[in-house]
């Protein structure tokens, strides 16, 4: 229920927004006024009673969102601010959170969700309880966030989450778990998280565990005196000690050794290590962000990871979708890997076809943002035209890792096969029947030896065949090889 004669303010150049919104918070019982530039509103302020919640939107004309919201945290600290935009990136939820915000909306939104939202941030001006996530999720459309490619990109719902997320948690000096499939962009966040952070004056340091042999991981980490070991001529300082003030993201912390890993837990535990070799206690002021694409529940079961390091470093923890789930972002992620190979070529930036944007739509991307940037390097680099059709996307795309993977190993293996072919033609290669049917009957008769341990007659009776006419198929196949 809203509190009795509560008094929601909002601001926003969009008049359908402010009518739409008006109408639903008046609706379930809010006395509600609404204004289009953040002028407006101050100038209010200064002969009328303080709202008791306030809705901005980002960008209007004159003063933007996050410059009112800087105003009115100076004068009424305590009032409540739900910022919105469909401007939902990184750097718009971070500067909101930062500023003050008690919440990002995402548009669109949905008005009960609004309103549910209105009601969650009201207690807390009579109350003065610290602010708490909620579910706002995104009248306009959304464009990327700026930068380069090595910035977060997306308009999906998963990733609009995911840049509250950040936006929230780059304030708060807690340890974050990254969890995500290979190839999506776990650095990345890693990396948002302490650009927005107050450390970020201080140093990233990143050092993916599984890269680093065993023997020389403990010294990567907490360094080494001179001495400590052969080969040690100097002393070394490690990541831990590098990172000083600012963030270590440990990457596939999941492939830590056991040994390494009860050190690490002091480090997390206690802020303190010697090094390799050394008696000097050391203390470090570190944010550590891991990230894993393992399931680091099932390794403690296992006995393959400590659980007190699991609950040390998932205090909070972040998802990161795979690409198959976010397709809709594929043109936007595209375009923006094309432009960056046409600026390293110095060449025009090449367009993708609407045909060829479906087949990439269809595409599984096992290897997720990563594969797709590198498709889109190649296309940059082999595709003949300035327009980039199907037959491209085919040619580029290996058939080991074509989207129709997980459609073939769900029985549809005629889709693969079929992808093959095109790209065989446009490739220009002639008598692919051929190639095709031998490379057909060599996948059965060696699954079917696989299956039945080697013994012809049985291979050959589970597949329909004379035996002879088995012996006959692999002895084809060995001289054409």
């Amino acid at each position: 229920m809203p509190t009795d004669s509560a008094r929601i303010w909002i601001v926003d150049d969009d008049r359908s927004v402010r009518f739409v919104l008006a109408t639903a918070l008046r609706d379930a019982g809010y006395e509600v006024d609404a204004f289009e530039n953040a002028a407006d509103a101050l100038g209010a302020l200064r002969t009328r009673r303080v709202p008791d919640l306030l809705f901005t939107d980002v960008r209007m004309p004159g003063d933007g969102g996050l410059v009112l919201l800087e105003k009115l945290k100076a004068a009424h600290p305590e009032l409540p601010v739900i910022v919105m935009s469909a401007y939902t990136d990184v750097a718009s939820t971070a500067g909101a959170f930062r500023g003050g915000a008690h919440e990002f909306l995402s548009k669109p939104f949905d008005l009960d969700d609004a309103v549910a939202l209105a009601g969650r941030a009201l207690p807390l001006r009579n109350e003065q309880m610290p602010a708490h996530g909620s579910a706002g999720m995104g009248t306009d459309s959304v464009p990327a966030n700026g930068g380069d490619t090595a910035e977060l990109v997306g308009a999906a719902p998963a990733m609009r989450e995911l840049f509250r997320a950040i936006g929230r948690l780059a304030q708060a000096p807690l340890s974050v778990l990254i969890t995500g499939e290979t190839g999506t962009g776990k650095e990345l966040v890693a990396r948002a998280l302490h650009r927005e952070s107050p450390r970020a004056n201080r140093p990233f340091v990143a050092l993916n565990t599984a890269a680093i042999p065993a023997e020389l991981l403990e010294s990567e980490l907490f360094g080494h005196e001179a001495g400590a070991f052969t080969g040690a001529t100097r002393r070394h300082l490690g990541r831990f000690e590098q990172a000083n003030g600012g963030t270590l993201f440990l990457d596939e912390i999941g492939d830590m050794p056991l040994p390494l890993q009860t050190r690490l837990l002091r480090v997390l535990a206690e802020g303190e290590f010697f090094r390799v070799g050394g008696r000097e206690l050391i203390r470090v002021d570190v944010r550590v962000i891991a990230a894993t694409h393992q399931d680091l529940e099932t390794l403690v079961a296992d006995g393959r990871f400590r659980a007190d390091l699991l609950h040390r470093l998932d205090v909070v923890r972040v998802r990161l979708p795979p690409l198959r789930e976010r397709r809709e972002d594929i043109p936007l992620l595209a375009t923006r890997f094309l432009a960056a190979a046409a600026r390293r070529f110095d060449t025009p930036a090449k367009r993708l076809s609407k045909p060829a944007l479906d087949r990439m739509r269809a595409h599984d991307w096992p290897g997720n943002v990563r594969e797709l940037e590198n498709l889109c390097w190649r296309l940059a680099a082999l595709a003949p035209g300035e327009n980039i059709g199907v037959a491209d996307i085919e040619a580029a795309l290996p058939i080991s890792n074509a989207p129709a993977t997980g459609a073939a190993a769900a029985g549809e293996w005629d889709i693969a096969l079929a992808q093959w072919a095109r790209a065989q033609l446009v490739a220009g290669r002639d008598d692919i029947h051929a190639q095709a049917r031998e490379r057909f009957d060599r996948a059965l008769l060696e699954a079917a030896l696989e299956h039945t341990g080697g013994r012809r007659a049985e291979a050959a009776a589970r597949l329909g065949l004379g035996r002879n006419t088995l012996t006959r198929k692999l002895g084809t196949g060995r001289k054409r090889r």
